[in-house]
């Protein structure tokens, strides 16, 4: 709520619930972080949260939907991207998406099993480890261009948990 048209009632709730509104979505993290997530903090904001929907609904807003709504939007949005991006590529006759792929996959399947083998010194730890992150979500990223997002199966597993129960599967 913090990013978007409600943010006024979000920093409300949060001061209510005694924390730091100026810290934004930061706020609960930094009170965790600082150990002023006392259990009377969380009732505070438990509290907070509760008349927040309360509010909300009474101006007739669901948040719930408002939440699926949006997330439906980026999903639409990233999918529509991909769908682009292999069109244009098919069009194109572009071999820089597959050599990227490619490139991508030998780095970080290469720098996986050198660090098993070869101990880095501790000074390029650090480094290591967030070219490792770094390759690992690039390489994520191939494999969902190239073969689809677990997005659409996510949304399934959702539909199929809201969905009534049959007896007997029939």
């Amino acid at each position: 709520m913090l990013g978007g048209p409600f943010a006024g009632t979000a920093v409300t709730a949060l001061e209510t619930a005694g924390l730091d509104p100026g810290a934004g979505g930061d706020a609960v993290v930094q009170a965790v972080q600082s150990g002023a997530m006392t259990p009377e903090v969380v009732a505070a904001m438990k509290e907070a949260d509760h008349k927040h929907a309360e509010a909300m609904a009474q101006q007739g807003i669901d948040i719930n939907k408002m939440n699926l709504a949006h997330t439906e939007l980026i999903a639409s949005t990233n999918a529509s991207d991909r769908i682009s991006a292999r069109q244009r590529e098919m069009a194109m006759k572009d071999w820089a998406p597959p050599l990227l792929a490619a490139g991508t996959t030998i780095g970080f399947f290469g720098l996986l099993i050198a660090m098993l083998f070869i101990a880095p010194p501790p000074s390029s730890h650090d480094v290591l480890t967030t070219m490792v992150g770094a390759l690992g979500t690039g390489w994520i990223s191939v494999v969902s261009y190239y073969f689809g997002s677990s997005a659409g199966q996510a949304r399934q597993t959702e539909l199929l948990a809201m969905a009534p129960a049959v007896p007997n599967g029939k």
